[in-house]
């Protein structure tokens, strides 16, 4: 049986986050997720109404060909609970695509690690005014490479108070990129600056989500 995968968004724009941000990439934006962050700005995607393209790997990575970008982004929702998604991982890493998983910090990385194609995670940690953060698996840390990030949302001073803290405890400027990214409209990126100027913390970057500045934050498809 070919797997078809749930798919309610792709496109291609620049990525606007992470390691790659302002690069072209392909995203394929999946589905559903287990979490509800109180800051989600996809919470239309993770309805079970929400409408949706079922496309197989085929069908993808033929679309994946004709768009002309070299990176492509597995977003969500939450790609990793998608079923079958290894199969897809692989497929698009061996057609000679560089893969980056978006995954929400709660869904193991073990199943992953191994795959011959392996993808870059950049992996969220959940911080306090989520509302999420009990749900993190924080057997992640120790599964992360050179090539993954680690992003901390944040929207307050605790939460960059949490992101301190874990960054310490898991050692995880030693392990991977560490990202300190601001909700949109909720916490000033001046104050992150401060924070970290005050605070003398050289091992994180302040990003911001630039796909947000280079059109109107809610809008789709970019």
């Amino acid at each position: 049986m070919n797997t078809v995968y749930p798919l309610v968004e792709k496109f291609i724009s620049i990525n606007g986050e992470g390691p790659k941000a302002g690069m072209m990439s392909a995203f394929l934006r999946m589905k559903g997720c287990n979490l509800s962050c109180s800051y989600c700005d996809t919470s239309w995607a993770n309805t079970p109404d929400c409408p949706c393209e079922m496309l197989s790997a085929d069908a993808l990575i033929r679309w994946l060909k004709e768009s002309g970008t070299a990176n492509v982004t597995l977003t969500g929702g939450e790609p990793l609970l998608i079923p079958d998604i290894a199969s897809l991982i692989e497929q698009i890493g061996a057609a000679g695509f560089a893969v980056e998983i978006e995954t929400n910090g709660s869904v193991s990385l073990a199943p992953f690690c191994g795959l011959s194609h392996r993808p870059a995670f950049t992996m969220d940690y959940k911080c306090p005014d989520s509302g999420m953060e009990e749900f993190m698996d924080l057997d992640n840390f120790a599964l992360l490479e050179e090539q993954d990030s680690v992003k901390f949302v944040v929207s307050s001073e605790k939460d960059l108070d949490r992101a301190a803290e874990i960054t310490r405890k898991y050692s995880l400027s030693q392990r991977c990129r560490v990202y300190l990214s601001a909700v949109f409209g909720r916490i000033e990126p001046r104050s992150i600056t401060e924070y970290m100027i005050s605070h003398q913390w050289n091992d994180v970057r302040l990003q911001l989500q630039m796909h947000k500045f280079i059109w109107p934050p809610q809008q789709r498809g970019v």
